[in-house]
């Protein structure tokens, strides 16, 4: 069983633009999952050299007599990309499966972990890229959750479903833009979707690459067009 959970990042490049208020000498820049993924590679092999370094498996650590300890067999941390951001990715050996109770005390206890525990160390220890260093956090003080596998396969499939908006006739402001793609995708269902959009838009630095986020999130006239496949009478 796989539980997937954000990743955030400080960014610390080894040449920092002085110059840019969004640079800060003390927290480098702010980093989410879509962005940490041209690192994927190097955060997967400092996860991997981390794990190896304590004997990986996070349930050495937990000491109660309960069904949980009875049911899992262990349960090691890892990255994967998934929905187009690097995620954390719990993988649990079990023995039999977890009920809903179990899973919450499951994901309560390496929420705990990721805090205070193993996460606390890792997010210490720099992670040298090409262009400067990362410090990976598996644990967010907002907006931390762990999500089964199943339910992630379920989003996906939700997200795939674009409420559709038309951009001519809108007067440029990219706020009320965003607001009403924002509420489309609420009321699809997309909440999580509608939170990520309006980050993505808040740190874009410019109009038209702003524009380009909203259209990955809801279909505009400028997101690509995919070409359906032939039917049985096209011509092939």
């Amino acid at each position: 069983m796989k539980f997937y959970s954000p990743l955030t990042a400080e960014f610390f490049p080894d040449e920092p633009d002085w110059e840019d208020e969004s640079y800060n000498e003390y927290e480098g820049y702010p980093m989410d999952g879509h962005d940490l993924l041209q690192y994927a590679d190097a955060v997967d092999e400092a996860v991997k050299k981390d794990i190896a370094d304590f004997n990986g498996d996070l349930m050495q650590y937990y000491h109660e007599d309960d069904s949980v300890r009875g049911k899992v067999v262990n349960a090691v941390p890892s990255v994967e990309i998934h929905g187009n951001k690097l995620c954390g990715c719990l993988n649990v050996e079990l023995q039999e499966s977890l009920n809903e109770g179990e899973q919450a005390v499951l994901c309560d206890y390496i929420s705990g972990q990721y805090s205070d525990g193993w996460g606390e160390g890792f997010e210490q220890r720099d992670i040298c890229v090409e262009d400067g260093t990362l410090a990976v956090h598996f644990w967010q003080e907002d907006g931390f959750e762990m999500t089964p596998e199943r339910e992630m396969q379920q989003e996906s499939a939700t997200r795939e479903i674009r409420p559709k908006m038309k951009l001519i006739g809108q007067d440029g402001n990219i706020f009320a833009i965003m607001g009403r793609a924002s509420r489309l995708l609420k009321n699809a269902g997309q909440r999580d979707k509608a939170k990520e959009m309006c980050s993505r838009v808040m740190a874009s630095k410019s109009y038209d690459a702003a524009l380009t986020i909203v259209s990955e999130y809801v279909e505009t006239e400028l997101t690509p067009k995919t070409r359906n496949k032939p039917n049985r009478g096209d011509a092939r």
